[in-house]
């Protein structure tokens, strides 16, 4: 359903792309926006990884200094059967994570200073479980793709609003002003609810693969709580500074909007919360989700030592990854 609904949805993100280029300039103005969606997606898919880092200042860590968190996503990425990821950290208090890359073999996921404080090992295994997950269902490149085409309108609106204040040929448009007014004011409204609805609805298919994926979906539900919290009290540096990668982000870091409505890029924590307790219950999950210790600022150790583990957590009938 979800699959079907995201189709749907990028359909009509391309679909109202070419209706804009049509409004501007008619036949020859939805050839221009064709064309230029090609070479903006083309750039965005071979380097949105990348930009992504480089915005918020991602550095990358292995087993030598950050032992812990990558031991963590290599267990949990051979349970998804990924190829593993290379793995970030971001110097920021904010508890917050996020995947980006073309592909599975392409793929890297990031995830804040502030989140190894502040979460457990088990709800850190669910964030990283869910971010694993985006990047098994390719939503990092749908994303890439839905933020292309809703900045490519945007530019197309703004072509727009200068043709109508320098009194340019507005007959280039088969609705005349009409049009022309359409294009520059409707057009990247109605782009935006497409791309929020996007993002939406692939949340929550992440948050289900990804309690899947660790083994318990009350850990994620947990961590899901405590980032919210979190978020309402401290917003990321590196996020107010380049807005257009919020909804990368396992939550808004720079919004505590507690509820789904159209302009929203992530759904209502609450919401989220809920259908994670009902696939707990579908899996026979018990509770217990969150009982370990933080995750402390990973330090060296040897290599040959074991991978993390806590016996507190208590079996469930599907084989739990760290016990």
């Amino acid at each position: 359903m979800n699959y079907a609904k995201t189709a749907l949805l990028l359909a009509g993100m391309t679909g109202l792309f070419l209706a804009v280029g049509w409004l501007v300039g008619g036949g020859a103005g939805a050839v221009i926006a064709f064309v230029v969606a090609v070479l903006m997606n083309g750039y965005a898919w071979w380097s949105s990884d990348s930009l992504a880092l480089r915005m918020h200042n991602a550095r990358e860590v292995d087993e030598r200094t950050a032992p812990e968190l990558v031991t963590m996503v290599r267990e949990l990425a051979a349970r998804a059967e990924l190829p593993m990821p290379r793995v970030y950290l971001i110097e920021d208090a904010q508890p917050n994570a996020f995947a980006t890359g073309r592909s599975p073999e392409n793929a890297a996921v990031a995830a804040t200073t502030g989140i190894l404080r502040t979460l457990t090992r088990e709800e850190l295994a669910g964030v990283m479980a869910h971010e694993l997950a985006h990047i098994k269902n390719r939503d990092t490149l749908i994303m890439t793709i839905t933020a292309t085409i809703s900045g490519a309108i945007g530019m197309l609106a703004s072509w727009a609003q200068w043709s109508m204040v320098l009194g340019g040929d507005r007959e280039r448009s088969p609705l005349g002003i009409v049009g022309m007014l359409l294009a520059a004011v409707l057009a990247p409204l109605a782009a935006m609810v497409v791309q929020m609805a996007i993002s939406r609805t692939r949340e929550y298919a992440a948050d289900r693969m990804g309690g899947e994926i660790c083994g318990n979906p009350l850990w994620l539900a947990s961590a899901l709580e405590k980032i919210a919290r979190a978020v309402r009290g401290h917003e990321m540096v590196s996020a107010e500074r380049h807005p257009e990668t919020a909804h990368l982000f396992i939550m808004n870091p720079l919004s505590g909007r507690r509820f789904d409505n159209l302009f929203s890029t992530h759904p209502d924590p609450a919401n989220r919360i809920a259908a994670l307790e009902a696939l707990a219950a579908e899996m026979g999950t018990v509770r217990g989700a969150g009982t370990g210790a933080p995750m402390r600022p990973a330090r060296p150790r040897p290599a040959a030592a074991a991978p993390m583990r806590d016996s507190r957590i208590p079996t469930t009938r599907r084989r739990n990854p760290w016990t």
